[in-house]
């Protein structure tokens, strides 16, 4: 480990790179502030950016033109025109030149006398974009330091190679180099004329004025191979964001840093950074990011957790409910680091290349205020790969591309979660580690902030393993659907995927009759829905394959419509209805996700037809789903199967939505009527300023459900949610027509049964400056507490509590089969639900609540 004198000495080392440097950051022009599209992918298989490619395409919206890029990691050393040693050992200087005349200038000056160069590479483009200005020429040195220039530094800065390893040495003169150069070829004038894309080992950062797919085509990456991939569409917040320099990744050394948000402390941080000899050159937050993470752990050589630490502090509760020694360190950390600690709303993805470890890793941080979209993936086969992105349907589409051409890979993922910020239990931070022990093949490894291993589990196989030993399977019956359901729901545990695909085959030929369309189409979406015990397949591999056969029974509706399906599609005019219960199929591919061409709209083009039934297929980051169709639509239904985008279901008004899987953030925002049914996890922000309306959630909420929610929301959440739940809530009294939100607090394990989370509330905020309404949690062994809550408290739930929620708890149990006796029962014992549910109200406005009860009386 470095000693305090030698790092003194590094940080004073740097003292000479800015000889009239600035006393604090210059103004910046503030621009539009918005949501950022990022991505990271890491696989223990080396896979091509068009993986990439698709992700970032359906993302684009997330964007405006002004700035994207890529960061791979993990490389091959054939693609750039070097030897595996090569790629190890040097450095992948990579430098945009905006104007190819400096070039034999720049070379003189801050190469040739610094490295010895083992080869040169020009970067392949294709035809020059209408960006403005055009994309940089990119040209890659694979360098190493001289020895003379390392006697020079350690000459100069007083230092013995004996206190600082001739690596460490060599990575502070790379860093150094490239920050002089950036400063007399980019930042010091107002001629652009070229700067340091990236200059890591293993690493490569290419971006431009556009956006981040434009960046992948541009330079012909689709068949450049990385272990670690990291995306960007900016969506600019602050700093020159009309110009490459300005476009994200940003590289410390080693790493490359994406960011979704914004920063308060801008400022503070320039200054934390100056008292270092740290000065940024492109004036944004996102740059002073990774100059932080490089500070904390290349120059004080700080581990990763506590890198993580000090970017987003442990606070509050979850500080107190860490162990004694990590209060103590952590304390420290904060101490020390606090004016370095980006002030969200923030979410990092960091593409680092561990020379040290000579691993390969995605980071992804989410702050403490958790107010930026976030989600992670892993899926665990023959090739495992996990994601970290700003949307679910990101990853999807990113596993759609690797499944279309590679069988070891599937459509969805294992898991799928959302970070807390600053949890006690898992750090709201995620790392995916690619290494290889010896010779043999890489590995990824999932871990949290503690280094705590996130993993599959390994009892049930992925599909495409060898047949295992289970029972020959028996003929499907001829009967009803639930009766063929009941059937197959009972075969499952003791089937292999080739009993499965039978009987899936012999579904999908009696979906192409007419007859037993329906039958087919219903079964799949029961199995896709609900869940049950699988035996040893794997639950996301069984979707993969229902989802096969369920776009198989689409196509036989494309090819054969009939009196009960209609089908519709972005390449030819809309159907008419033949009756008003006839439903129409919408193949969402084609579709724009947003704008005059998108699927939304034509949703509400078929219900001015007279279509009331409507069914989405292949949805693929389809945004505003069911928006628009204004109000008094009772009887209209809307099925989405697919990967869904944001804003589903906002401003509904007597229509009914169903989401068959996980879906996003922003759903059925200023929801006035109908119902919104959720086979999965929702995203931020659900149900923001709802007036009214029911939802079901068979999953977890993200952040912030129900925010500023008034009139009469009945919610049923039957996982949990992360913090700030139904902050703001003015819903009236529960037990006067008001509205609620029941939390059940459970999950289901492998085999399909119920049990419960570690805590039904994990956050804080619980019910946080709220008005009216209440919350109804299941939490029978009082874990969650009084300091949870802000403005709420817990009351005694009387038996006109249960009267007003059992009848949700029990249409809970029709569509998802979590059945109301299960939920109160306890260490198998049932018991009456004031033992089983808490009541949380407001505390301040419990005598309000009854005053508006008068008024309502008195109208």
């Amino acid at each position: 480990m470095i000693g305090p004198k030698i790092i003194e000495s590094l940080i004073k080392s740097r003292a000479s790179l800015v000889p009239n440097a600035r006393s604090g950051p210059s103004l910046r022009k503030a621009e539009a502030e918005g949501g950022c599209g990022v991505i990271g992918i890491a696989c223990d298989e080396k896979i091509a950016g068009r993986h990439l490619l698709q992700a970032l395409r359906q993302m684009r919206n997330r964007g405006n033109g002004k700035g994207g890029g890529i960061a791979a990691v993990g490389l091959v050393p054939q693609e750039l025109g070097v030897s595996q040693q090569i790629l190890e050992n040097d450095y992948l200087l990579t430098i945009a030149y905006l104007d190819v005349n400096v070039r034999a200038e720049l070379e003189h000056d801050y190469i040739d006398p610094i490295f010895d160069i083992d080869h040169v590479r020009s970067v392949p483009h294709g035809e020059e974009l209408s960006s403005d200005p055009r994309p940089p020429e990119v040209c890659q040195y694979f360098v190493r330091v001289q020895p003379e220039a390392i006697e020079r530094f350690l000459e100069s800065n007083n230092l013995q190679a004996s206190e600082l390893s001739p690596t460490s040495v060599a990575d502070e003169i790379v860093y150094q180099n490239s920050y002089r150069l950036n400063h007399t070829y980019y930042a010091s004038t107002g001629e652009k004329r070229a700067f340091v894309l990236s200059h890591g080992k293993n690493m490569v950062v290419l971006k431009m004025v556009g956006y981040g797919d434009d960046v992948i085509r541009h330079y012909r990456l689709e068949d450049f191979h990385a272990h670690v991939w990291i995306g960007h569409h900016r969506y600019p917040t602050k700093g020159k964001v009309w110009h490459p320099g300005g476009a994200h990744p940003f590289v410390a050394l080693h790493e490359a840093l994406v960011h979704n948000g914004d920063f308060a402390n801008y400022a503070s941080i320039c200054e934390y950074l100056a008292q270092r000899n740290i000065h940024p050159l492109f004036l944004t937050d996102t740059e002073v990011s990774v100059l932080v993470f490089d500070l904390l752990q290349r120059t004080y050589g700080y581990p990763l957790e506590y890198v993580i630490e000090a970017l987003a502090p442990t606070t509050e509760r979850d500080f107190s409910l860490l162990p004694d020694n990590k209060q103590q360190i952590y304390r420290a950390l904060q101490t020390v680091h606090i004016h370095g600690s980006p002030d969200g709303p923030w979410f990092f993805l960091i593409a680092q290349s561990a020379q040290t470890d000579r691993a390969y890793r995605l980071i992804g941080v989410t702050d403490t205020s958790m107010l930026r979209p976030q989600v992670f993936a892993l899926q665990q086969g023959a090739a495992s790969i996990g994601f970290a992105a700003s949307e679910k349907q990101a990853i999807d589409a990113a596993l759609e591309s690797l499944a279309s051409e590679d069988a070891r890979f599937w459509t969805h993922a294992d898991l799928y979660w959302n970070a807390r910020g600053g949890s006690h239990t898992d750090g709201g931070a995620f790392v995916f580690t690619v290494k290889s022990d010896g010779d043999g093949p890489a590995k990824l490894v999932c871990t949290d902030k503690f280094a705590r291993p996130i993993r599959v589990d390994a009892s049930q196989h992925p599909y495409g393993t060898t047949t295992l030993e289970v029972h020959a399977a028996s003929a499907p019956p001829d009967v009803s659907r639930d009766q063929l359901f009941a059937w197959v729901r009972a075969q499952l545990p003791s089937w292999d995927y080739d009993n499965l695909l039978a009987f899936l085959r012999w579904l999908e030929n009696t979906g192409k009759r007419n007859a037993d369309r329906r039958r087919a189409f219903e079964v799949l979406t029961l199995l896709m829905d609900l869940r049950y015990p699988t035996g040893v397949m794997r639950r996301s591999c069984l979707l993969t394959l229902f989802d096969q056969s369920l776009a198989t029974i689409i196509e036989s509706i494309r090819q054969s419509p009939s009196e009960a399906y209609a089908f519709a599609s972005a390449q030819g005019p809309p159907p008419t209805p033949s009756d008003g219960a006839q439903t129409v199929v919408i193949d969402a591919r084609g579709f724009a996700p947003e704008g005059a061409s998108s699927l939304a709209l034509e949703i509400v083009r078929l219900y001015g037809l007279g279509f009331r039934k409507m069914v989405v297929s292949h949805a693929q980051g389809h945004r505003f789903i069911a928006n628009g169709l204004g109000p008094g639509t009772q009887g209209v239904r809307v099925d989405v199967y697919g990967s869904s985008g944001d804003y589903l279901g906002s401003g509904i008004d007597g229509a009914e939505v169903f989401v068959h899987g996980n879906a996003q953030d922003q759903l059925a925002q200023i929801m006035k009527d109908g119902k919104l049914v959720i086979y999965g996890d929702v995203g931020q922000t659900f149900l923001y300023a709802a007036k009214g309306g029911q939802a079901f959630v068979l999953g977890n909420a993200a952040g912030r459900p129900l925010i500023n929610a008034v009139g009469r929301p009945r919610v049923v959440i039957n996982g949990t949610c992360l913090d700030y739940l139904a902050e703001s809530f003015m819903a009236g009294d529960p037990l006067e027509g008001g509205g609620f939100v029941i939390v059940n607090g459970v999950t289901f394990n492998n085999d399909g049964q119920i049990v419960e989370l570690d805590t039904p509330y994990p956050g804080g905020n619980l019910f946080s400056l709220a008005s009216g309404g209440a919350i109804y949690i299941r939490d029978p062994h009082g874990k969650v507490s009084d300091e949870q809550l802000n403005g709420g408290e817990f009351a005694p739930l009387e038996e006109r509590d249960w009267a007003a929620i059992r009848p949700y708890l029990e249409e809970n149990e029709r569509l998802f089969g979590i059945c109301v006796d299960k939920l109160l029962a306890v260490e198998g014992k049932v018991l009456p639900a004031s033992q089983v549910y808490r009541k949380i109200r407001p505390k301040a406005t419990a005598v309000l609540q009854a005053e508006e009860a008068w008024v309502r009386m008195n109208a």
